[in-house]
């Protein structure tokens, strides 16, 4: 028994191995796996054959011309399993879908407000419908349909414990997979963006992500892993008081950072489009340039904070993370003034994932998930 069970977990092992090569490879023949990997020929062409007969792998070319017989190149099948992620917001919901490779090959958006409704659940399950027909998207291929909410979320992704933005404590996947023929699980919007931004570039294995969107929330990774507290309410950064008896927040609590550094606060000052509020301050609208220094100044107060807390980069996501890069300098000069330990500010950086990071990460979960089975 001992040893069957050896033999099973090598043979995993392998099987892991090849897949994860492919994942890193354009395109391989079985003697460049061979050599890769250090393995037997027998046990690389045992592998392909499951995994072509899975529909992961498939003969993709041929390698070289020596008048001889041509070597067969491989590739990974990117779509032969799909996921679906949304983004639900107080006043619209974005559902994309997403590839092996993480690759966004559909979207679709409702500007419609959220409502604890069989209507709006209905409309959530017309949009995976035609997302389903937009990307041509094979239904035994999806592997679940992940939401990204602004609220917190039980340890089994099924029920919001605390949605005081939506006003919808309580709700569960069931509710929201009314109308949705596949898996549905919840995800926190902050942790979803994060879970996107660290996976598509591992290289930063310990970080604070803050996401600036229309609420602000957080994410802790440590040795590329998140850590969701005791309580499942780690990286709550928007609900630290960085202004005592300052400005009402939603939570009850009157100063915390959400009050201050939300996008909506950019946004609000710009008729209520963020995009308007950075393109007037790049042609130099001195209102709009108050409005952001003192923005700036309550953001480098929060990250200063969270530096001094867990000594990690900090990375800036969300709404405001999308236009942060040309900015940087300027947030950077503010943190130096903050900061005796770190003198250039250099642990500081914008997010990459800059596109529909929510719907992004709530559609990776599952991606994931599926990619560490194989």
């Amino acid at each position: 028994m001992e040893n069957r069970t050896i033999n099973l977990e090598i043979r995993q092992k392998n099987r892991s191995a090849i897949f994860r090569l492919f994942r890193e490879r354009e395109a391989l023949s079985r003697q460049e796996i061979v050599q890769i990997l250090g393995l037997s020929l027998p046990t690389v062409t045992h592998n392909l054959d499951e995994l072509i007969a899975e529909g992961l792998v498939t003969v993709s070319g041929s390698l070289g011309n020596t008048g001889g017989r041509r070597a067969k190149t491989y590739s990974l099948v990117r779509d032969a399993r799909t996921a679906i992620g949304i983004d639900v917001k107080k006043h619209s919901a974005t559902a994309v879908a997403l590839d092996l490779e993480g690759t966004v090959i559909g979207t679709v958006q409702r500007n419609v407000p959220y409502s604890s409704t069989d209507a709006y659940y209905r409309l959530l399950g017309e949009m995976v419908s035609e997302l389903v027909q937009k990307a041509k998207l094979r239904k035994d291929r999806i592997l679940g349909v992940g939401i990204g909410v602004p609220g917190l979320v039980s340890r089994d992704n099924q029920t919001v414990f605390y949605g005081e933005i939506l006003n919808f404590t309580g709700m569960t996947a069931e509710d929201f997979g009314r109308y949705i023929p596949y898996p549905v699980a919840l995800h926190n919007d902050a942790n979803a963006s994060s879970f996107a931004e660290f996976r598509a570039y591992p290289d930063t294995p310990d970080a604070f992500y803050i996401m600036l969107s229309n609420n602000v929330g957080g994410s802790v990774y440590i040795d590329g892993q998140p850590y969701i507290g005791t309580n499942i309410r780690s990286g709550e950064v928007g609900h630290m008081i960085i202004v005592p008896d300052g400005k009402q927040c939603y939570c009850g609590q009157k100063g915390c950072v959400d009050v201050y550094c939300a996008a909506t606060v950019l946004a609000s000052a710009a008729k209520g489009d963020l995009s308007l509020f950075f393109w007037r301050l790049k042609e130099g609208d001195p209102d709009i340039r108050r409005v952001w220094e003192e923005y700036l100044g309550h953001l480098a107060l929060t990250v200063v904070n969270l530096r001094m807390l867990f000594d990690c980069p900090i990375i800036i996501g969300g709404y405001v993370g999308a236009y942060i890069e040309e900015y940087m300098d300027e947030l950077k000069a503010l943190l130096k003034d903050r900061n005796t330990f770190d003198p250039e500010a250099d642990y500081l950086r914008p997010c990459r994932f800059k596109g529909n990071a929510i719907a992004c990460g709530a559609a990776l979960y599952n991606i994931s998930a599926f990619l560490n089975s194989i």
